[in-house]
């Protein structure tokens, strides 16, 4: 969700000091966030306009092809559709180090809508920032895990592939320091949303080197991927998500969710 925060945070701070909000200048805002943006599209609400002096805008849609968050990781598509937006005018004049967020009268909700292809993930995962990621989950999974083919190891050459039936294939090869050949680990999985807050592996299969691990090792993983993506971890910091749809097929990743953020305490009142 960290990037939504930051998309969000360069809309709200496009209401300039005097109040006065573009369609042009929130796209430049909006870009401003990201690394590369190669198509983008924003659209801003604001009837009456007299409102907007108040700090408040009807609505706010984005669509966007290409959205670079890093050098390494790309989003596909992403539309975005905001509900009326509350600001404290007076709060986001002084800015500071803190986010546009903080200058909430009230929540702020929206719906999201991510694409994410194969290309778009492989390339993510030999991101060095992800890899160091997937290597600390892994570590701390193999770690509580016994038998002797689940050795604390170095992930290398994460890949992903996007199968039929909500299912994908993750495979890597895992560096042991007992062993000069690496292993081979490969997870295959359907993906389900559990009341809109949790995702879950559905009857996933788990092998190294070709041979099916004990199901207890199965078992766990599924829990430890489940507690991994429960949104209600959310909460503690004011957000507010729930996941409408997750499809994939063999062309792309598909996610809808619903999103709300709480106004930070100390806010202007209405």
């Amino acid at each position: 969700m960290e990037f939504l925060t930051i998309l969000l945070s360069g809309f709200l701070a496009f209401i300039s000091p005097a109040g006065v909000v573009i369609d042009r200048t929130a796209e430049n805002a909006i870009r401003s966030q990201f690394s590369q943006v190669e198509q983008l599209q924003v659209r801003v609400d604001n009837a009456p306009s007299y409102q907007v002096v108040k700090g408040k805008v009807e609505r706010v849609r984005v669509a966007g092809r290409g959205i670079w968050l890093t050098p390494d990781i790309r989003i596909d598509a992403l539309e975005l559709e905001t509900d009326p937006i509350n600001l404290d005018l007076q709060r986001l004049r002084q800015g500071g180090k803190q986010s546009p967020l903080q200058s909430l009268r009230q929540p702020l909700q929206a719906g999201v809508r991510l694409v994410l292809t194969e290309e778009n993930i492989n390339q993510a995962l030999q991101s060095p920032a992800v890899i160091a990621r997937l290597q600390q989950l892994s570590t701390r999974f193999l770690a509580a895990s016994e038998g002797s083919l689940l050795q604390p190891s170095q992930l290398v050459n994460p890949r992903v592939k996007f199968l039929e039936n909500n299912r994908l294939r993750f495979q890597t090869d895992l560096k042991q320091s007992s062993s000069n050949e690496p292993l081979s680990l490969t997870v295959e999985s359907g993906l389900e949303i559990l009341g809109g807050k949790r995702v879950q592996l559905i009857n996933p299969a788990v092998s190294v080197n070709g041979k099916p691990v004990p199901p207890f090792i199965v078992a766990a993983l599924q829990n430890s991927f489940s507690n991994r993506f429960d949104l209600r971890t959310l909460e503690d910091y004011g957000i507010i998500a729930r996941l409408l749809q997750l499809k994939v097929n063999q062309n792309q990743l598909e996610a809808a969710a619903f999103v709300r953020f709480e106004p930070s305490q100390g806010a202007g009142s209405p």
